[in-house]
């Protein structure tokens, strides 16, 4: 960019000149360092302006193998049919987008299929980012492991794996899981089904709440009946229209997702069953669609805008060399028409 005058924009060398420093110092100065005093740093990014100098971006972060992005990862190794538009995809992206941008960085969405071998460890050698937010851990937990040894702003969303290296943020799932089946429970319910795929880690979780609920209920109830599917509303749609026509005998449904739940509902209708008079169902994330649903959803809300500026935060304090630690989220009981219950 050229000043009006027609004249050639300024070279670092000339800044440095006009304000008596070395070039070393006008190239902090003009990147923000606190190493350079204010009065100086705001006489140099004057004469900077006036002599109409234009900074380099692409060659100073070469310099400083820096690329003022952050790549945002979901790897979808257990089922590839699940598209980006998921609601709790869109969700989690918007908010992780408002994040990053608010700090000056631009943001890389990557999907990755299978086969997903040396997924990750091309990601960081590629260098297009500075850190890596990973959605879900999917099938990928060893490469998160391995990943995490050697490359330190690496944050995962997700449930909390154990005897994991990486860094996490997530809700408590087994405990939210806990909290929404011990509800139907209260309610009156004894035959509750779980609906979803327990080969991601965070459904493993509300699975095991799901199955300490049954264990810890001081009434009768009857064993545990897990219903598996993939995590697309089609899939789910099907999986359960199969189990209703086995006709085996359930009062309520906890199931892994929003989106699964609400396929049920659907699947529950078709069928001729009324919910939540003859099932309840209670759900898990509170994405938008939840609450206007017919009948509204009663659900487990993971705080979605809260998750995404932690795991920026953890992200960035990663990449300036702080050994961040993990954070798990509640899970709140959000109670609507589906189960039955009076709203709160």
């Amino acid at each position: 960019m050229k000043k009006a005058t027609g004249k050639a924009p300024a070279k670092m060398a000339d800044i440095a000149r006009l304000a008596g420093v070395s070039e070393s110092t006008v190239s902090r100065a003009l990147a923000g360092s606190t190493l350079v005093a204010k009065r100086k740093r705001e006489e140099i990014v004057a004469i900077a302006r006036e002599r109409g100098y234009v900074i380099n971006s692409a060659a100073r972060n070469l310099r400083l193998r820096r690329s003022e992005a952050i790549s945002v990862v979901i790897p979808l190794g257990h089922e590839a049919g699940q598209p980006l538009t998921d609601p709790f995809f869109v969700e989690m992206l918007g908010h992780l987008a408002d994040e990053i941008t608010q700090r000056g960085y631009g943001v890389l969405v990557q999907k990755m299929l299978p086969p997903m071998d040396a997924w990750l460890p091309r990601l960081i050698a590629s260098r297009r980012s500075d850190g890596i937010v990973v959605i879900g851990h999917s099938t990928g937990h060893a490469a998160l492991e391995a990943a995490a040894a050697a490359y330190q702003p690496l944050i995962v969303w997700g449930g909390d794996a154990a005897a994991r290296r990486y860094c996490t943020v997530g809700t408590d799932n087994l405990g939210g899981a806990r909290t929404g089946v011990e509800h139907l429970i209260r309610l009156g319910r004894r035959k509750i089904l779980f609906f979803g795929d327990p080969s991601t880690a965070e459904l493993r979780l509300r699975l095991e709440g799901y199955r300490l609920a049954l264990s810890e209920a001081t009434t009768a109830l009857d064993r545990e009946q897990v219903v598996p599917t993939l995590p697309t509303p089609d899939a789910a749609y099907e999986a359960m229209r199969t189990f209703i026509g086995r006709q085996r005998p359930f009062d309520a449904v906890f199931a892994g997702s929003d989106l699964i739940a609400i396929s049920a509902l659907r699947a529950l209708s078709a069928a001729g069953l009324r919910v939540p008079q003859d099932v309840a169902v209670v759900g898990f994330d509170d994405i938008a669609l939840a609450a206007h649903t017919h009948p509204a959803l009663t659900t487990l809300r993971q705080d979605i805008r809260r998750g995404a500026k932690t795991l920026v935060d953890l992200v960035f304090r990663r990449m300036g060399g702080e050994d961040a630690p993990s954070a798990t989220l509640p899970a709140e009981l959000i109670v609507r028409e589906s189960c039955g219950a009076t709203r709160r």
